[in-house]
Protein backbone atom coordinates (compact mmCIF):
# COMPACT_ATOMS: atom_id res chain seq x y z
CA UNK A 1 0.00 0.00 0.00
CA UNK A 2 1.39 3.38 -1.14
CA UNK A 3 1.81 5.82 1.89
CA UNK A 4 2.40 9.93 1.84
CA UNK A 5 2.67 12.15 4.29
CA UNK A 6 -0.67 12.37 5.52
CA UNK A 7 -0.53 8.51 6.07
CA UNK A 8 -2.13 5.58 3.71
CA UNK A 9 -4.13 6.49 0.94
CA UNK A 10 -7.71 4.26 1.07
CA UNK A 11 -7.51 1.43 -1.60
CA UNK A 12 -10.60 2.08 -3.49
CA UNK A 13 -11.84 0.16 -6.80
CA UNK A 14 -13.59 1.72 -9.72
CA UNK A 15 -16.02 -0.32 -11.55
CA UNK A 16 -17.34 0.88 -14.99
CA UNK A 17 -18.66 -0.10 -18.17
CA UNK A 18 -15.95 1.57 -20.51
CA UNK A 19 -12.68 2.83 -20.46
CA UNK A 20 -10.12 3.23 -22.92
CA UNK A 21 -9.88 2.84 -25.67
CA UNK A 22 -13.41 1.55 -25.34
CA UNK A 23 -15.12 4.82 -24.88
CA UNK A 24 -18.08 5.59 -26.53
CA UNK A 25 -19.87 8.03 -24.31
CA UNK A 26 -19.83 10.92 -21.45
CA UNK A 27 -19.69 8.63 -18.58
CA UNK A 28 -16.37 6.85 -20.00
CA UNK A 29 -15.06 9.93 -20.66
CA UNK A 30 -15.90 10.72 -17.41
CA UNK A 31 -14.03 7.75 -15.96
CA UNK A 32 -11.12 8.20 -17.84
CA UNK A 33 -10.21 11.38 -17.00
CA UNK A 34 -11.49 11.20 -13.13
CA UNK A 35 -9.56 7.70 -12.83
CA UNK A 36 -5.92 10.08 -14.05
CA UNK A 37 -6.96 12.42 -11.39
CA UNK A 38 -8.00 10.47 -8.94
CA UNK A 39 -5.12 7.87 -9.12
CA UNK A 40 -2.79 10.58 -7.38
CA UNK A 41 -4.83 11.00 -4.27
CA UNK A 42 -5.77 7.05 -3.76
CA UNK A 43 -4.43 4.12 -3.96
CA UNK A 44 -7.22 2.63 -7.51
CA UNK A 45 -7.74 -0.12 -9.10
CA UNK A 46 -10.29 0.26 -12.40
CA UNK A 47 -12.27 -2.86 -12.89
CA UNK A 48 -14.02 -2.58 -16.40
CA UNK A 49 -15.87 -4.35 -19.07
CA UNK A 50 -14.44 -6.75 -22.46
CA UNK A 51 -11.63 -6.91 -23.47
CA UNK A 52 -8.43 -7.05 -21.75
CA UNK A 53 -6.28 -3.61 -21.82
CA UNK A 54 -3.96 -1.84 -20.12
CA UNK A 55 -4.73 -0.06 -16.78
CA UNK A 56 -7.72 -1.90 -15.80
CA UNK A 57 -8.29 -5.12 -15.23
CA UNK A 58 -11.40 -6.38 -17.45
CA UNK A 59 -14.45 -8.68 -17.03
CA UNK A 60 -16.54 -10.40 -19.57
CA UNK A 61 -19.81 -11.81 -19.69
CA UNK A 62 -20.40 -15.39 -19.03
CA UNK A 63 -19.80 -17.54 -22.67
CA UNK A 64 -22.96 -19.74 -21.63
CA UNK A 65 -25.06 -16.12 -21.68
CA UNK A 66 -23.62 -15.46 -25.31
CA UNK A 67 -27.09 -15.71 -26.84
CA UNK A 68 -29.11 -14.07 -24.22
CA UNK A 69 -30.31 -10.60 -23.21
CA UNK A 70 -27.81 -8.29 -23.14
CA UNK A 71 -28.94 -7.05 -19.24
CA UNK A 72 -28.40 -10.72 -18.29
CA UNK A 73 -24.92 -10.65 -19.85
CA UNK A 74 -24.03 -7.26 -17.60
CA UNK A 75 -24.81 -9.00 -14.80
CA UNK A 76 -22.69 -12.04 -15.41
CA UNK A 77 -19.82 -9.57 -16.13
CA UNK A 78 -20.80 -7.77 -12.44
CA UNK A 79 -20.83 -10.64 -10.49
CA UNK A 80 -17.15 -11.71 -11.22
CA UNK A 81 -16.57 -7.85 -10.41
CA UNK A 82 -17.82 -8.36 -6.80
CA UNK A 83 -15.67 -10.86 -6.13
CA UNK A 84 -12.53 -9.34 -7.47
CA UNK A 85 -12.77 -6.15 -5.03
CA UNK A 86 -12.04 -7.90 -1.77
CA UNK A 87 -8.45 -6.10 -1.54
CA UNK A 88 -10.80 -2.42 -1.73
CA UNK A 89 -11.91 -0.53 1.12
CA UNK A 90 -14.67 1.38 -0.87
CA UNK A 91 -15.82 0.53 -4.16
CA UNK A 92 -17.43 3.47 -6.87
CA UNK A 93 -19.53 2.29 -9.44
CA UNK A 94 -20.75 4.27 -13.14
CA UNK A 95 -24.13 4.03 -14.44
CA UNK A 96 -26.53 0.87 -14.21
CA UNK A 97 -23.75 -1.35 -15.71
CA UNK A 98 -21.79 -1.44 -12.80
CA UNK A 99 -24.13 -0.42 -9.74
CA UNK A 100 -25.01 -4.17 -9.06
CA UNK A 101 -21.07 -4.64 -9.06
CA UNK A 102 -20.58 -2.09 -6.39
CA UNK A 103 -23.87 -2.77 -3.96
CA UNK A 104 -22.78 -7.08 -3.96
CA UNK A 105 -19.22 -5.93 -3.38
CA UNK A 106 -20.60 -4.11 -0.58
CA UNK A 107 -22.29 -6.23 0.82
CA UNK A 108 -19.89 -8.99 0.13
CA UNK A 109 -16.93 -7.22 1.71
CA UNK A 110 -18.48 -4.91 4.09
CA UNK A 111 -17.26 -1.99 2.24
CA UNK A 112 -18.61 1.38 1.22
CA UNK A 113 -20.31 1.84 -1.98
CA UNK A 114 -20.75 5.17 -3.45
CA UNK A 115 -22.31 5.12 -7.22
CA UNK A 116 -22.21 8.24 -9.64
CA UNK A 117 -25.49 8.26 -11.87
CA UNK A 118 -24.81 9.80 -15.40
CA UNK A 119 -28.23 9.00 -16.17
CA UNK A 120 -31.60 7.40 -14.78
CA UNK A 121 -33.16 4.19 -16.64
CA UNK A 122 -36.49 5.63 -15.52
CA UNK A 123 -36.16 8.80 -16.93
CA UNK A 124 -34.48 6.80 -20.14
CA UNK A 125 -37.74 4.75 -21.45
CA UNK A 126 -36.43 4.58 -25.19
CA UNK A 127 -33.92 2.33 -23.69
CA UNK A 128 -36.81 -0.52 -23.94
CA UNK A 129 -36.23 -0.62 -27.74
CA UNK A 130 -32.47 -1.57 -27.19
CA UNK A 131 -32.90 -4.00 -24.13
CA UNK A 132 -36.89 -4.86 -24.52
CA UNK A 133 -37.44 -7.10 -21.04
CA UNK A 134 -33.85 -6.42 -20.09
CA UNK A 135 -35.11 -2.60 -19.26
CA UNK A 136 -36.75 -3.96 -16.79
CA UNK A 137 -33.52 -5.68 -15.39
CA UNK A 138 -31.66 -2.49 -15.74
CA UNK A 139 -34.10 -0.64 -14.03
CA UNK A 140 -33.79 -2.81 -11.04
CA UNK A 141 -30.34 -3.21 -10.82
CA UNK A 142 -30.35 0.97 -10.98
CA UNK A 143 -32.96 1.15 -8.45
CA UNK A 144 -31.25 -1.74 -5.64
CA UNK A 145 -27.55 0.27 -6.13
CA UNK A 146 -29.28 3.77 -6.17
CA UNK A 147 -31.33 2.95 -2.72
CA UNK A 148 -28.57 1.25 -1.08
CA UNK A 149 -25.34 3.53 -1.81
CA UNK A 150 -23.55 4.60 0.93
CA UNK A 151 -23.42 8.06 -0.87
CA UNK A 152 -24.75 9.05 -4.49
CA UNK A 153 -22.96 11.55 -6.47
CA UNK A 154 -24.77 13.56 -8.89
CA UNK A 155 -23.24 15.15 -11.52
CA UNK A 156 -25.39 18.36 -11.39
CA UNK A 157 -27.96 20.11 -9.09
CA UNK A 158 -30.85 18.87 -11.94
CA UNK A 159 -29.49 15.67 -11.78
CA UNK A 160 -29.40 15.83 -7.66
CA UNK A 161 -33.31 16.58 -8.08
CA UNK A 162 -33.69 14.09 -10.56
CA UNK A 163 -32.29 11.38 -8.12
CA UNK A 164 -34.40 12.59 -5.01
CA UNK A 165 -37.82 12.44 -7.06
CA UNK A 166 -37.13 8.95 -8.79
CA UNK A 167 -35.80 7.54 -5.93
CA UNK A 168 -37.99 9.32 -2.57
CA UNK A 169 -36.38 6.53 -0.52
CA UNK A 170 -32.84 7.84 -0.76
CA UNK A 171 -32.33 9.95 2.21
CA UNK A 172 -31.55 13.82 0.42
CA UNK A 173 -28.24 13.89 2.54
CA UNK A 174 -26.60 10.84 0.54
CA UNK A 175 -26.88 12.86 -2.87
CA UNK A 176 -23.90 15.41 -3.48
CA UNK A 177 -23.07 17.13 -6.10
CA UNK A 178 -19.58 17.05 -8.06
CA UNK A 179 -19.82 18.09 -11.78
CA UNK A 180 -18.34 16.23 -14.88
CA UNK A 181 -14.68 17.93 -16.02
CA UNK A 182 -12.80 18.66 -19.07
CA UNK A 183 -9.05 18.39 -19.50
CA UNK A 184 -8.59 21.92 -20.75
CA UNK A 185 -4.94 21.21 -22.28
CA UNK A 186 -5.74 18.10 -24.52
CA UNK A 187 -9.14 20.05 -25.26
CA UNK A 188 -7.73 23.15 -26.33
CA UNK A 189 -8.00 25.04 -29.71
CA UNK A 190 -6.69 22.93 -33.07
CA UNK A 191 -5.89 25.53 -35.82
CA UNK A 192 -4.57 22.58 -38.12
CA UNK A 193 -6.52 21.67 -41.31
CA UNK A 194 -5.59 18.21 -42.35
CA UNK A 195 -8.94 16.45 -40.85
CA UNK A 196 -11.27 19.45 -42.35
CA UNK A 197 -9.24 18.01 -45.36
CA UNK A 198 -10.12 14.31 -44.76
CA UNK A 199 -13.13 14.49 -44.38
CA UNK A 200 -14.13 17.07 -47.00
CA UNK A 201 -14.83 20.17 -44.29
CA UNK A 202 -14.71 23.46 -46.19
CA UNK A 203 -13.03 25.90 -43.33
CA UNK A 204 -14.04 28.89 -45.27
CA UNK A 205 -17.70 28.07 -45.12
CA UNK A 206 -19.05 28.55 -41.50
CA UNK A 207 -20.40 24.89 -39.84
CA UNK A 208 -22.18 23.80 -37.27
CA UNK A 209 -21.10 20.28 -35.23
CA UNK A 210 -22.52 17.70 -33.37
CA UNK A 211 -21.10 15.04 -31.97
CA UNK A 212 -22.61 12.13 -30.22
CA UNK A 213 -24.53 8.63 -29.85
CA UNK A 214 -27.40 8.11 -32.34
CA UNK A 215 -29.68 7.61 -29.64
CA UNK A 216 -33.29 9.00 -28.68
CA UNK A 217 -31.69 10.61 -25.64
CA UNK A 218 -29.21 12.90 -27.83
CA UNK A 219 -31.91 14.44 -30.33
CA UNK A 220 -30.47 13.83 -33.27
CA UNK A 221 -33.49 13.14 -35.53
CA UNK A 222 -34.26 17.00 -33.74
CA UNK A 223 -31.28 18.55 -35.49
CA UNK A 224 -31.87 17.08 -38.66
CA UNK A 225 -35.28 18.20 -38.68
CA UNK A 226 -33.87 21.74 -38.26
CA UNK A 227 -31.25 21.24 -40.94
CA UNK A 228 -33.82 21.88 -43.35
CA UNK A 229 -34.48 25.97 -41.62
CA UNK A 230 -30.56 26.25 -41.10
CA UNK A 231 -28.49 29.05 -43.51
CA UNK A 232 -28.11 27.59 -46.90
CA UNK A 233 -24.37 28.44 -46.60
CA UNK A 234 -23.84 26.30 -43.27
CA UNK A 235 -22.05 23.24 -43.40
CA UNK A 236 -23.69 20.12 -40.62
CA UNK A 237 -20.75 18.18 -39.35
CA UNK A 238 -22.46 14.93 -38.07
CA UNK A 239 -19.92 13.10 -35.96
CA UNK A 240 -22.52 10.71 -34.94
CA UNK A 241 -21.53 7.34 -32.58
CA UNK A 242 -23.16 3.99 -31.89
CA UNK A 243 -26.63 3.62 -32.41
CA UNK A 244 -29.16 2.36 -29.79
CA UNK A 245 -30.77 -0.13 -32.34
CA UNK A 246 -30.08 -0.95 -36.36
CA UNK A 247 -33.71 0.55 -37.03
CA UNK A 248 -32.98 3.67 -35.21
CA UNK A 249 -29.27 3.73 -36.84
CA UNK A 250 -31.75 3.03 -40.31
CA UNK A 251 -34.13 5.84 -39.41
CA UNK A 252 -31.25 8.52 -38.80
CA UNK A 253 -29.68 7.11 -42.03
CA UNK A 254 -33.04 7.95 -44.76
CA UNK A 255 -32.80 11.23 -42.67
CA UNK A 256 -29.75 12.19 -43.74
CA UNK A 257 -30.25 10.97 -47.18
CA UNK A 258 -32.81 13.18 -47.90
CA UNK A 259 -31.09 16.21 -46.09
CA UNK A 260 -28.32 15.80 -48.64
CA UNK A 261 -30.80 15.78 -51.38
CA UNK A 262 -32.33 18.73 -50.71
CA UNK A 263 -28.55 20.89 -49.65
CA UNK A 264 -25.10 20.78 -49.80
CA UNK A 265 -22.45 20.80 -47.05
CA UNK A 266 -24.25 17.80 -44.94
CA UNK A 267 -20.76 15.82 -43.56
CA UNK A 268 -21.99 12.58 -42.37
CA UNK A 269 -19.42 10.94 -40.13
CA UNK A 270 -20.74 7.28 -38.16
CA UNK A 271 -19.07 5.59 -35.91
CA UNK A 272 -16.34 6.78 -33.76
CA UNK A 273 -14.07 9.31 -34.51
CA UNK A 274 -10.29 9.71 -33.12
CA UNK A 275 -10.13 12.26 -29.88
CA UNK A 276 -7.68 14.58 -31.99
CA UNK A 277 -10.21 14.49 -35.43
CA UNK A 278 -13.21 15.35 -33.09
CA UNK A 279 -11.13 18.50 -31.38
CA UNK A 280 -10.03 20.22 -35.01
CA UNK A 281 -13.68 19.68 -36.20
CA UNK A 282 -15.23 21.07 -32.83
CA UNK A 283 -12.12 24.01 -32.78
CA UNK A 284 -13.32 25.09 -36.73
CA UNK A 285 -17.12 24.98 -35.94
CA UNK A 286 -19.23 28.25 -35.86
CA UNK A 287 -21.31 26.82 -33.44
CA UNK A 288 -21.47 23.32 -31.46
CA UNK A 289 -25.10 22.04 -31.21
CA UNK A 290 -26.58 20.03 -28.47
CA UNK A 291 -29.99 19.38 -28.96
CA UNK A 292 -30.56 16.52 -26.12
CA UNK A 293 -33.92 15.30 -24.80
CA UNK A 294 -32.30 14.24 -21.49
CA UNK A 295 -29.08 14.89 -20.27
CA UNK A 296 -28.09 14.92 -16.57
CA UNK A 297 -25.10 17.10 -17.66
CA UNK A 298 -23.63 16.98 -21.07
CA UNK A 299 -19.61 16.95 -20.93
CA UNK A 300 -19.51 17.20 -24.68
CA UNK A 301 -20.70 21.01 -24.18
CA UNK A 302 -17.83 21.26 -22.05
CA UNK A 303 -15.30 19.71 -24.94
CA UNK A 304 -16.63 22.16 -27.41
CA UNK A 305 -16.63 25.20 -25.30
CA UNK A 306 -13.22 24.41 -24.35
CA UNK A 307 -12.09 24.16 -27.95
CA UNK A 308 -13.05 28.05 -28.17
CA UNK A 309 -16.92 27.03 -29.91
CA UNK A 310 -19.77 28.76 -29.13
CA UNK A 311 -22.73 26.35 -28.13
CA UNK A 312 -26.44 26.15 -28.92
CA UNK A 313 -27.88 23.61 -26.38
CA UNK A 314 -31.62 22.44 -25.32
CA UNK A 315 -32.63 23.83 -21.61
CA UNK A 316 -32.69 20.47 -20.16
CA UNK A 317 -30.99 18.49 -17.37
CA UNK A 318 -27.75 19.95 -16.51
CA UNK A 319 -27.11 21.91 -19.78
CA UNK A 320 -27.60 24.93 -18.08
CA UNK A 321 -25.18 24.71 -15.07
CA UNK A 322 -22.59 24.72 -17.99
CA UNK A 323 -23.60 26.33 -20.73
CA UNK A 324 -24.83 30.09 -19.46
CA UNK A 325 -27.42 31.39 -21.89
CA UNK A 326 -25.73 34.52 -23.70
CA UNK A 327 -22.42 33.85 -22.23
CA UNK A 328 -20.77 30.91 -23.35
CA UNK A 329 -24.01 30.00 -25.72
CA UNK A 330 -27.66 29.94 -26.12
CA UNK A 331 -30.35 27.95 -24.67
CA UNK A 332 -33.61 26.63 -26.67
CA UNK A 333 -36.60 24.47 -25.25
CA UNK A 334 -36.09 21.44 -25.98
CA UNK A 335 -37.56 19.15 -28.80
CA UNK A 336 -38.03 22.09 -30.77
CA UNK A 337 -36.60 22.52 -34.15
CA UNK A 338 -37.53 26.00 -35.15
CA UNK A 339 -36.24 27.54 -31.59
CA UNK A 340 -33.27 25.40 -32.19
CA UNK A 341 -32.64 26.76 -35.97
CA UNK A 342 -33.20 30.20 -34.92
CA UNK A 343 -30.18 29.74 -32.59
CA UNK A 344 -28.02 28.67 -34.62
CA UNK A 345 -28.52 30.74 -37.68
CA UNK A 346 -28.49 33.83 -35.32
CA UNK A 347 -24.82 32.68 -34.60
CA UNK A 348 -24.19 32.22 -38.22
CA UNK A 349 -25.57 35.47 -39.12
CA UNK A 350 -23.11 36.99 -36.38
CA UNK A 351 -19.75 34.95 -36.79
CA UNK A 352 -17.93 37.73 -34.49
CA UNK A 353 -20.54 37.34 -31.42
CA UNK A 354 -20.08 33.18 -31.99
CA UNK A 355 -16.09 33.74 -31.43
CA UNK A 356 -16.53 35.46 -28.27
CA UNK A 357 -19.30 33.30 -26.82
CA UNK A 358 -16.94 30.53 -27.67
CA UNK A 359 -13.79 32.72 -25.75
CA UNK A 360 -15.24 33.15 -22.98
CA UNK A 361 -17.09 29.23 -23.04
CA UNK A 362 -13.13 28.55 -22.77
CA UNK A 363 -12.34 30.82 -20.16
CA UNK A 364 -15.34 29.20 -17.94
CA UNK A 365 -14.10 25.20 -18.51
CA UNK A 366 -10.69 26.34 -18.16
CA UNK A 367 -11.95 27.67 -14.45
CA UNK A 368 -14.77 25.84 -13.25
CA UNK A 369 -14.07 22.63 -14.28
CA UNK A 370 -10.83 21.43 -13.60
CA UNK A 371 -10.46 17.16 -13.38
CA UNK A 372 -7.67 17.92 -10.73
CA UNK A 373 -10.70 19.68 -8.57
CA UNK A 374 -13.27 17.16 -8.68
CA UNK A 375 -10.78 14.39 -8.16
CA UNK A 376 -10.41 16.36 -4.83
CA UNK A 377 -13.37 16.68 -4.18
CA UNK A 378 -14.54 12.97 -5.17
CA UNK A 379 -11.79 12.29 -2.55
CA UNK A 380 -13.00 13.91 -0.19
CA UNK A 381 -15.97 12.20 0.45
CA UNK A 382 -13.66 8.77 0.48
CA UNK A 383 -12.65 9.75 3.37
CA UNK A 384 -15.86 11.58 5.32
CA UNK A 385 -17.32 7.76 4.17
CA UNK A 386 -14.84 5.99 5.32
CA UNK A 387 -13.89 7.80 8.56
CA UNK A 388 -17.34 6.74 9.63
CA UNK A 389 -16.14 2.90 9.57
CA UNK A 390 -13.19 3.04 11.66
Amino acid sequence: MTRDPQGPRPRVAMLTREYPPEVYGGAGVHVEYLAAALARLVDLTVHCQGADRPGAIAHRPWPQLSAANPALQTISAELTMAADTDDAQLVHSHTWYTGLAGHLSSLLHGIPHVLTAHSLEPLRPWKAEQLGGGYAISSWCERTAIESAAAVIAVSTDMRSDILMTYPRVPADRVHVIHNGIDAVQYAPDHGREVLDRYGIDPGQPSVAFVGRVTRQKGLQVLLRAAAQLAPEAQLVLCAGQADTPELQAAVSDMVDHLRATRTGVVWLPGMLEKAEVIQILSHATVFVCPSLYEPLGIVNLEAMACGTAVVASAVGGIPEVVADGTTGLLVPPDNERALADAINSLIADPASAAELGARGRARAVAEFSWDAIAAQTAALYQSLLSRTR
